[in-house]
């Protein structure tokens, strides 16, 4: 697969939801940190926030950038130029997503890219509805159309679609794929808050299902029988087998992240090994 960035539109100051959204609180962090933690650990490229003019944000994952979008009011579609403009350089290819989508499953993300490698130029999924130009796959070398309809005054997502190839993934092509069906059946990737009630709801749910697995010394009397817990961050799940993620712990996502970021989002499926960094782990 062609090198691909992740794009998250940081979405402005607005504050109907009490504070904007990339502050909300989600499991010890926020809802933007979620958004681009989860596109960093899938990805293969780099991973950019685009933010309005002067705009605070919380903090971020290591390795994740900020650019700043030079004109504020614009919405998405300016977002998008220069998202897709600041990554254009190291990646052909990128995921683009607002920051209020609390449910992201990383299986998803991959659905939409594999879909746009094969060649159009973006890749739209129309997911319980809706199409969803906010949880879109685009080629980066748009950005200059994007900023060249700007210009003309067509600040509508819709409009771009008018002017290049785009291929549509329905509800059944995205469950055709089976980490998606397993996971996400119900295409809560693409569910949004955009209400003080929408966020509550969401808040208030159960974190997802994940595996956790310990080794070494760190197993005990159980050995390193897999255990089942619900957790949304590596913190709450090294929290669950009563172990801290200090300089004596390490652990592996799916067997290949090593980590010790207590704030990395986890999702359904997951599998999570703790070792003993002192062992080698």
């Amino acid at each position: 697969m062609q090198t691909a960035a992740g794009v998250v539109l940081a979405g402005g100051r607005s504050t109907r939801m009490g504070k904007p959204k990339a502050w909300l609180e989600w499991h010890g962090s926020t809802l933007l940190y979620r958004a681009t933690a989860v596109l960093a650990r899938t990805v293969g490229g780099p991973v950019v926030v685009v933010a309005a003019p002067g705009q605070e944000l919380p903090p971020l994952p290591s390795g994740v950038t900020v650019v700043e979008d030079p004109v504020e009011g614009l919405g998405p579609m300016q977002g998008l130029a220069v998202g897709l403009a600041a990554v254009a350089d190291r990646a052909e290819i990128a995921f683009v997503c607002s920051t209020d989508l609390p449910f992201l499953h990383p299986a998803f993300v991959r659905c939409v890219l594999r879909g746009l490698a094969s060649g159009p130029d973006v890749l739209l999924p129309v997911a319980r509805g809706f199409r969803q130009p906010l949880a879109a796959g685009y080629r980066t070398a748009l950005a200059g159309l994007v900023a060249d309809l700007l210009a003309e005054g067509d600040l509508r997502p819709g409009m771009l679609f008018k002017h290049c190839e785009v291929a549509q993934l329905s509800d059944e092509q995205l469950l055709a794929d089976t980490a998606i069906a397993r996971h996400d059946p119900m295409l809560e990737s693409v569910v949004n808050v955009n209400t003080p009630e929408d966020y509550a709801a969401a808040r208030d749910r159960l974190p997802p299902e994940i595996v956790v697995e310990c080794f070494g010394a760190l197993a005990k009397k159980g050995g390193h029988r897999p255990k089942g817990v619900r957790a949304a961050t590596l913190g709450a799940a090294a929290a669950s087998v009563g172990l801290a993620l200090d300089r004596h712990v390490i652990a592996a996502v799916n067997g290949d992240q090593i980590t010790r970021d207590e704030l990395l989002p986890l999702v359904a499926g997951d599998i999570v090994s703790f070792l003993s960094a002192d062992a080698g782990g």
